[in-house]
């Protein structure tokens, strides 16, 4: 299954500066990557790879997590790999930061030989890519007989409620904003989808659950202030629209999320998140 959406909607998907997408996202990613990483329950010493690391909250929990022989982030964002470069450095000793090395490149053609890694997982990048397949493709090939290659995404179409509230809302004032939905734009982001994507690569023993999370802001500005980020498509969307529309989008999105008497916005995130092996012997898929 391929990505859905084109290059005039991706022109919003703007990913480069890591602290804004840490205010915007990254809080929230963490928690996932923590419970993502625990439902893989894989041992120490294997060799990891991360493939679109980001801003390094994947990285870094299978860092503290997995005790990992080695382990590679690849982001093409040089800016992102650079924020979890020093993510790594910030948060672990220098044992564990020295085991992990980043590279600038696509995950569609990654820096790796055959066969070389026992882990190979994605954190909410997959949908974002114009050719999932071939990423997946990519990634068992670069992971061993036998090895894991598992991803997690968040549910755009209903478990991601900021997401929807937002473009909900945006919907009801801007029509044009439906092609950029992203409940709409990621049909991938469902079980089924990535069930079918992950046996479409050859892995076997698939499997798929959803990830939790609380997302609770201290207040409107907490939640809406990352929007200004210009980091990601919602951010892109707001960054392109008028002083005038954006103030209307502030004005009904206040309106639309359900706000506590002391004035905090308590919403649920859920995460898709699914899992593989490539057979013992097996050639990787061709794509």
């Amino acid at each position: 299954m391929e990505g859905g959406h084109t290059g005039a909607e991706r022109r919003f998907d703007i990913w480069a500066a890591g602290t804004a997408y840490e205010r915007y996202m990254g809080r929230w990613s963490r928690t996932v990557a923590e419970r993502f990483v625990a439902w893989l329950d894989r041992p120490d010493g294997l060799r990891w790879l991360d493939v679109g690391c980001g801003t390094g909250a994947l990285t870094a929990t299978v860092a503290a997590r997995c005790g990992p022989a080695a382990l590679l982030g690849v982001d093409r964002s040089a800016g992102f790999a650079a924020s979890a470069r020093g993510l790594l450095a910030a948060l672990h000793a220098p044992g564990d930061a020295a085991r992990a090395r980043f590279a600038v490149a696509d995950a569609r053609a990654l820096p790796v030989p055959d066969a070389s890694c026992d882990v190979a997982v994605s954190g909410l990048v997959l949908n974002f890519l114009p050719g999932p397949a071939s990423a997946v493709a990519e990634a068992v090939r670069v992971v061993r007989p036998g090895g894991t290659v598992a991803a997690y995404v968040w549910d755009y179409a209903d478990g991601m409620r900021l997401l929807r509230h937002f473009w909900d809302t945006a919907l009801a004032l801007d029509p044009a904003a439906a092609t950029l939905h992203e409940g709409r734009r990621f049909p991938l982001c469902r079980p089924d989808p990535l069930r079918e994507l992950w046996r479409g690569a050859g892995l076997v023993d698939v499997a798929v659950d959803g990830i939790g999370v609380d997302t609770v802001f201290t207040g409107f500005a907490d939640l809406w202030e990352p929007f200004l980020s210009g980091q990601g498509p919602a951010p892109g969307y707001v960054a392109a629209l008028t002083p005038a529309a954006r103030d209307r989008l502030r004005t009904a999105l206040r309106q639309a999320v359900p706000t506590r008497p002391d004035g905090s916005i308590a919403l649920t995130a859920r995460a898709w998140a699914v899992r593989g092996r490539r057979p013992a012997g097996d050639a990787a898929v061709q794509l």
